[in-house]
Formats: structure tokens, sequence, C-alpha cells
């Protein structure tokens, strides 16, 4: 029996002891990171009334606008030099391109502030701060405020999505595996058609939910293209070289372009859409749990 108290109450100090290294190694990394942030935005939009400024990234096509416009929503290490690559990928093609910062200020590559971040975000904060984004864009000549599209990745295609349901104005949504809705009575009051993307190897996010995301569409009457990479892990989209190297990278990225030349270029709003207030898109506490074991055993390399 003493035995027995003796490795609980072991067990019991390796865990307490691993949970104050969390927390104190994310106190350190925010500590150590105030001015990342400062190296990567180029853009600080205004807030209105009680909103505080948005800091975001911008690329901008050549020649004489205005452009199409992609709002591009960052995976959850917050705003980064990966996603600023994307913007200026994706800015070559002719669109209009912001990339905001949704997390206030906090970004990291420290994978538990990552998840800090996300569970420590608002819903209602981010929707806030893409409305000052959205009415940002509309006031520029730049751009062609009939034809914004919203983007993102992981955390990002949650976002998107999410964002979708709150603002009736975009003419088209990107998901690259972001955690997928399959009510069909939310679903049928997006604005626009929906691209989703997803891995066959996606640890956080099943197979079965995305075809169940899929059936919900088809339900909801919302026109949508779902592509499963088979054998591709979550976040498989890594950065511009693996993009321009091809394989599963290259053909995402193709479709998402073929996607929004068909349907941001070529608008399609659709008749049912109104605003959904209060919507939170579904993330479950098991899926972090996942994204980290991914993190670390399946995919170290890639990003979330």
């Amino acid at each position: 029996m003493r035995l027995l108290k003796r490795v609980l109450l072991g067990i019991l100090v390796l865990v307490v002891a691993f949970l104050v290294f969390l927390a104190g190694s994310v106190v350190l990394d925010y500590a150590v990171g105030t001015d990342r942030l400062d190296a990567i935005a180029n853009l600080t939009i205004p807030g209105t009334g009680e909103a505080p400024d948005v800091r975001a990234y911008v690329a901008q096509p050549e020649g004489e606008g205005p452009f199409p416009t992609v709002i591009m929503i960052h995976e959850f290490w917050g705003l980064n030099q990966s996603i600023v690559s994307k913007a200026d990928l994706l800015a070559e093609e002719g669109y209009f391109v912001i990339a905001p910062d949704t997390f206030r200020g906090s970004t990291t590559g420290w994978v538990p502030r990552a998840i800090y971040q996300v569970i420590s975000a608002r819903p209602e904060n981010i929707n806030t701060d893409l409305d000052t984004v959205y009415n940002w864009l509309e006031s520029q000549p730049d751009v062609d405020a009939g034809r914004i599209a919203i983007a993102g990745f992981c955390y990002g295609g949650r976002t998107s999505l999410a964002y979708s349901l709150h603002n009736n104005q975009l003419d088209a949504t990107v998901m690259f595996y972001g955690s997928p809705e399959t009510n069909p009575e939310i679903l049928k009051t997006l604005p626009a058609p929906v691209l989703g993307i997803f891995g066959g190897a996606d640890q956080s996010i099943s197979v079965e939910s995305v075809h169940a995301f899929d059936a919900a569409l088809t339900e909801a009457g919302v026109p949508h293209e779902i592509k499963i990479y088979e054998g591709q892990p979550h976040a498989f989209v890594e950065d511009v070289q693996g993009i321009q190297a091809g394989g599963a990278q290259g053909e995402a990225w193709a479709q998402m372009l073929a996607f929004l030349e068909a349907n941001l270029k070529s608008k399609s709003t659709l008749p049912n859409a109104v605003a959904v207030s209060g919507y939170r898109a579904p993330f479950a506490w098991q899926d972090y749990v996942l994204l980290v074991y991914e993190h670390a055993f399946g995919s170290a390399s890639h990003h979330h």
C-alpha cells in the first residue's frame, strides 16, 4: 500500500511539474516574443468605437485595381512568415490579399502557446476584428468590394467558415483542414460557395466528419467542393517551397486557384444568405490533444 501511495504521489508530482513547465513556457514565450509581429505586419487598421486596431500584412498585385480580394487567416501559430509568403504567392495571381492578426498581437512558434492562443481567443472578438478588416477593404480603391473571399488554414480554416456565417457579404469561402460544421440548418445560411481541402491521414479531423460536412452542405443547398488528399496529414500545405514543388501541396493550391477563379471572379451569391449570430465553430478539447500528438509524433515539421 505504501509503495502504491508513493507511486501515485510521484505521478502527481510529475503531472504538476509538467503543467507548471507548460504554463511557465507560455509566459516566457510571450515575454521574449512581444515584438515578433513588428517584423511581419505592414499595416495597422484603426478600430472603430471600442474595437481595437487590427494589424495585418497586405500583398498587392502589380497593375491597376480594383482587384478581387482574399482575406487570408493564419494557423494557430498566429500571423507569421509562412502566411506572409502564401499571401505574396496568391497576390501574384492577381488578388489583393490581406492577412490579419486575429490574436491581437500574439504570434509564436511554440505549440503550447499556440494552443493557448486559440483557446483564449474569443469568437466575438475575432469577428469584431474581421469586421474592421472587411470595412476597411470596402473603402480601398484597389479592392473590388463586390469580390471579397476568405480563406484560412487549420484554425484559420474554421475561422473562415465561422466568419462566413457571420458576414453574409462574402463571395467565397476556402477551408484548408478547418474543423467542419455538420448541421445543414446552420450551413444553409452561408452566402457563397465553399471549398474544403482536407488530409486523409489527418489525426485531428476524421474522414467521417469531412464526409458529414460534404453531405450537410449538399442538404443545405450550398455549392461546394470537398477534396480529401489521401495519405496527407493535418496542415500538409506547408509553405511556398512545398507548393511550388508540386505534389499534394501544389495540387491543393491549384485547386484553390481554380475555385477562386470560378467563384470569386464570377460571383455567385446564394439566396439564403443571412448572418448567424453567436455561432461558435466546432473545435473540441480533444482536437487540441490530437494536434499536439500529430505535431510531436506524426508530422513535426508541418504547420497547423
